[in-house]
């Protein structure tokens, strides 16, 4: 073993003695009952909030979309990937998040990266929720501006802040929708505020917002009666909810035009696949058509939450939150993942989420509820976290 490698293995040992050394495992297709080596498995990890990775209806749609238009875009969007399609989907999300244009990007992690590093400059600042996401900190990095943090949902804290700065200096102002760990959201009114106080431009990352919360599933803003115009940079993911991949920035023309010419991840990437953008006009229609999926999933949230109050198992605790994202916070990441172990043996798949991804002593399951689930679901999944919770209980 040369030196290179024997580097690498002493960085692998250190995650596993740590505890913080992770595994894939191939499951057999993306829906909440799937296998896992051959095994049944009832899923409670998975962003698909509405159940529509897996829908009849997106599904032929992106067959369709691959035989009509092709299955890659061949090339960037400036240089010959972007097809008429692309043109359709932007149009439909712009409208439906309320902003004058909007802009695919293949991930929602390089459109965080795309945005703040073509607008900020090295001289800039960028203010954070301290738990935002993380590519929302590496988009920061990226650009080389002055990174600062705010205590989580903490406006007195980011006033400080904000008050340090020189009104003149490039500033802006970032939050998530709903926060992806904890399953929170941000209070965007109060941002928006804060934001017009102090002159200064608000990003919001709706990813997991987006087609979960609002009347037509637009999102934290229409949850909250936000006006689009409050929040100028509105970033959505096409990968969580619309069941899908990819991801959307919204704004203004000019914002739009500005990453275009200046976005180093929209410029120099392979545009979106037209057969996903098929794909995702499908689950589009779907999430602005079917608002019951919606109520389906805000039942099994509510129902969750009160029957997990009532069984009041011992080590956990039942974070607040109001979204499909409930963590269980454990604490210990060794008894984190002993729990996720032994719902795994009772056939339900709900990974633990440990350092770095949340910060020391908060280790958690982070169960995420699906419209694809049933009222039988969600039974097994009780039963075994009581029946795991009590066995690990000395």
């Amino acid at each position: 073993m040369n030196t290179f490698e024997r580097a690498l293995s002493h960085q692998l040992e250190q995650q596993r003695s740590t505890g913080h050394y992770r595994q894939r495992r191939s499951q057999s297709d993306a829906g909440v009952h799937t296998r896992i080596d051959g095994r049944a498995m009832l899923t409670f990890c998975s962003n698909d909030y509405l159940g529509l990775a897996t829908h009849p209806r997106v599904v032929e749609a992106m067959c369709e979309g691959a035989r009509r238009y092709g299955t890659g875009g061949g090339a960037s969007h400036l240089v010959n990937g972007h097809q008429q399609i692309h043109d359709r989907l932007e149009a439909r999300l712009a409208q439906w998040t309320g902003h004058e244009r909007a802009l695919l990007f293949s991930s929602g992690y390089k459109a965080n990266l795309g945005v703040i590093s073509a607008l900020m400059p090295r001289s800039g600042h960028v203010i954070h929720d301290r738990l935002n996401h993380a590519s929302l900190l590496d988009g920061t990095r990226l650009s080389g501006a002055r990174l600062h943090r705010f205590d989580h949902a903490s406006f007195s804290s980011a006033e400080q802040i904000l008050a340090r700065l020189a009104p003149a200096s490039d500033r802006l102002l970032v939050s998530d929708g709903v926060f992806s760990m904890d399953g929170d959201c941000a209070d965007v009114d109060a941002l928006a505020a804060l934001a017009r106080r102090h002159e200064v431009p608000l990003m919001i990352d709706d990813a997991h917002g987006l087609g979960v919360l609002g009347t037509h599933g637009a999102g934290t803003l229409e949850a909250q009666n936000v006006a689009p115009a409050e929040v100028p940079i509105l970033v959505g993911t096409l990968g969580k909810a619309l069941g899908t991949q990819g991801a959307f920035v919204a704004g203004s023309h000019t914002l739009i035009e500005t990453l275009i010419q200046f976005a180093r991840p929209f410029i120099y990437t392979t545009s979106l696949s037209p057969a996903l953008t098929a794909a995702t006009l499908a689950s589009l229609d779907i999430v602005q058509t079917e608002p019951e999926r919606r109520a389906h999933l805000h039942h099994l949230i509510r129902r969750f939450r009160r029957e997990l109050s009532t069984l009041a198992l011992p080590g956990i605790t039942l974070m607040p939150s109001e979204t499909p994202i409930q963590p269980l916070l454990i604490g210990d990441e060794h008894k984190a993942m002993a729990l996720s172990a032994r719902l795994r043996d009772e056939g339900v798949l709900c990974t633990a989420i440990r350092p770095p991804t949340v910060p020391p002593g908060t280790s958690r399951l982070r169960v995420t509820l699906s419209a694809a689930h049933t009222e039988t679901d969600l039974d097994q999944l009780l039963s075994a976290l009581e029946h795991g919770c009590r066995a690990l209980t000395p």
